[in-house]
């Protein structure tokens, strides 16, 4: 089937292949294994195609800061009072120009091992994307594998002053760093004078809670002092980091995932995505941004392809998934972002937010079906799916750094039994799945393939069916959410229950959405639920304008039906 909506499949190869399930908390790489590059091989790209995604973003790939030990290989040794877990976060990037040796086989042959994930993942028409991660970088940072005539940076700063503007880092002169980690048995490590740490605090003692483990970059934005801001000529630090990107680029990578990408000024974002689309013009950038009033200006200023809807839909979706709001209140979720739907990624998981089955959100990953059917089903845009997430995990795991917190660890070596269960010894089957696990996976597919084929739900338009219904004593507007998608006289009816128990409705379908949608009035029409969760509808649609619709939902569960209609009863 010809794919036409962007679905973006998350997964972390250091979990995502391992194959050893010891789990000791703290575990070393030795104790707890790690994936490979090697692991993600044709079974399981075929396995990630056949769900329904296009792209792979690959998290963790950049070499960044860690307690295992390399110097044997010519990499420099991380102290461990600036290491967060004994893996290492993603996000404190070590050198901008290598790949985290923990993924190769052959640790001496690791940017060969990436680039054949590389070509794999395109042999099956999957794109691959990254991390970028722009605004901060480890305070061990040592670039050994820079192509010749790259200057490190730092190399060039005025440690004397606060800011310049062509520094690469903000510095606090005569104040020496002191990790808020102090362990006792390791030598500390030195920083004199201390750098201003990646989530903008600007003092040489960054408490447990910041990011302590990172440096802020500069990007000729004075935060502390008076100095205005100058881009022209561009900082160096901007000259640095779109080298960066087109490094990358030429390794065969298709796109970014931009970390933090609100914390970097939309001047430098414009510049450098420009200057980079003159050579590679496909190349996606999607910016993780969590504030929604600066979406209109990373998208249409900073030249973003899409962006992170966290703190609208998402956390609408969550409010109503937990019984914290009504369905009803989805409408102004979307509303808030009228305009920008097409620019906004959709998600219910990534590596920041707990998981849809833990404790902590849903318990279950089946609850969470009328949620991921409204995301996925309500307009165009694309979506992203964690790994796990399609076949329920749970995360639920004290690995050591990560507590139990209901999320999936990204500092920590271990073996996620969910994801072992899937791989099966390297086919990447599914048969040692639970049966649960095996029926979410099957929804997942058949959703992501239904609003694949549709024209309606991958171009089509979109009419919320709540405020007709508001009044409406026959259908419940606090558990149920309900929309039409069409397209070429073609419509589709959409409805989630979002509570625990099995629900009737009869739902209003006013003249202007028939007259819209290519319902026809006195026609009867018959839906089939194409999902397969829950029967079949039948209903004239002359009635469906004073409450005629009628259905049962299953217990959390969703339907989209393609109405067909006909002058005589089906």
């Amino acid at each position: 089937m010809e794919k036409r909506r962007m679905v973006i499949y998350q997964l972390l190869p250091r979990l995502f292949g391992n194959k050893v399930f010891n789990n000791k908390m703290n575990g070393s790489i030795e104790e707890n294994g790690c994936g490979k590059f090697n692991d993600i091989n044709s079974e399981a790209l075929e396995s990630i195609a056949e769900l329904g995604a296009t792209h792979i973003w690959y998290t963790g790939i950049i070499e960044h800061a860690t307690c295992t030990d390399y110097s044997e290989m010519g990499i420099a040794k991380d102290n461990v009072d600036i290491v967060k877990g004994v893996a290492g976060s993603p996000y404190a990037i070590k050198d901008y120009y290598d790949v985290d040796p923990d993924l190769a086989v052959n640790v001496s042959l690791r940017m060969q091992e990436f680039e054949a994930l590389v070509e794999r993942t395109h042999a099956h028409d999957l794109q691959v994307v990254i991390d970028l991660v722009p605004n901060h970088l480890a305070r061990n940072y040592v670039s050994d594998a820079a192509p010749k005539g790259v200057e490190p940076f730092g190399s060039g700063d005025d440690e004397a002053v606060p800011f310049s503007k062509d520094n690469n880092f903000y510095y606090l002169p005569k104040a020496d760093f002191i990790s808020p980690e102090q362990p006792s048995s390791e030598k500390l490590w030195e920083e004199s004078p201390a750098r201003a740490t990646g989530n903008d605090c600007f003092s040489a003692t960054p408490a447990i809670t910041d990011w302590y483990e990172t440096v802020k970059l500069n990007y000729g934005v004075d935060y502390v002092g008076k100095t205005p801001a100058d881009f022209d000529p561009e900082p160096d630090t901007w000259l640095k980091m779109r080298d960066v990107v087109f490094y990358w680029a030429s390794k065969g990578v298709d796109g970014f995932r931009c970390d933090m990408a609100g914390m970097v000024p939309i001047d430098f974002w414009r510049w450098m995505i420009g200057e980079v689309r003159k050579t590679y013009p496909r190349l996606l950038f999607i910016a993780e941004v969590y504030e929604a009033e600066l979406y209109n200006d990373y998208i249409f200023k900073a030249g973003f392809d899409y962006l992170y809807d966290k703190v609208v839909l998402y956390d609408g979706l969550r409010a109503v998934m937990e019984g914290k709001a009504p369905a009803s209140s989805l409408s102004k979720s979307w509303q808030q972002t009228d305009g920008l739907h097409h620019f906004l990624l959709y998600f219910l998981e990534n590596h920041d937010e707990q998981r849809l089955a833990s404790d902590f959100f849903m318990g279950s990953g089946d609850k969470a079906i009328p949620g991921m059917t409204v995301a996925a089903a309500m307009f165009n845009n694309p979506l992203l799916i964690y790994s796990g997430q399609e076949i329920g995990e749970r995360g639920m795991d004290a690995e050591g750094f990560s507590g139990k917190d209901g999320r999936t660890t990204i500092f920590d070596y271990w073996g996620v039994e969910s994801l072992q269960q899937w791989q099966s010894s390297g086919s990447w089957s599914g048969d040692q799945l639970p049966e649960a696990a095996k029926t979410l996976r099957l929804f997942y597919q058949n959703l992501l393939a239904v609003i694949q084929k549709f024209p309606a739900l991958y171009k089509g338009r979109f009419y919320d069916l709540m405020w007709a219904n508001k009044d409406n004593p026959a259908f419940d507007s606090d558990k149920i959410f309900a929309y039409l998608r069409y397209e070429g006289g073609r419509p589709f009816l959409v409805v989630a229950n979002f509570s625990g128990e099995a629900l009737s409705y009869k739902l209003r379908i006013p003249s202007d959405a028939m007259d819209v949608a290519g319902i026809i009035g006195h026609w009867y029409y018959f839906g089939e639920d194409l999902l397969g969760l829950n029967r079949k509808i039948q209903f004239p649609a002359v009635v469906a304008q004073n409450g005629g619709l009628g259905g049962k939902l299953q217990p959390y569960s969703a339907s989209i039906y393609e109405l067909r209609g006909s002058e005589t009863d089906l």
